[in-house]
């Protein structure tokens, strides 16, 4: 069951970056106890996309665009963020 964070990230990366395949992996239970996890079950998180958005740009600047996107989460809820991003097909 997804959390209402990994709903509101999904739907911000759909509508930012239209993926041909998005998989958000909740990775925070990996992490209890840890420091810089609240507990929430909302911390840590994997991202795997690929998406045409990304094409012709460099593995920092999909990152910075992600970032950018999740602003609010990451300001929030989100202590910490993996990502896997790519072009389809690559």
């Amino acid at each position: 069951m997804m959390t209402d964070v990994e709903r509101e990230m999904e739907r911000k990366l759909r509508a930012a970056f239209d993926p041909a395949a998005l998989v958000i992996e909740n990775d925070s239970h990996r992490h209890a106890g840890h420091a810089g996890s609240p507990g929430t079950g909302t911390s840590h998180f994997t991202v795997t996309m690929a998406s045409e958005a990304f094409r012709g740009t460099t593995r920092v600047d999909r990152q910075r665009k992600v970032y950018a996107v999740l602003a609010d989460e990451l300001s929030g809820p989100v202590h910490a963020l993996a990502l896997k991003l790519s072009v389809p097909g690559d």
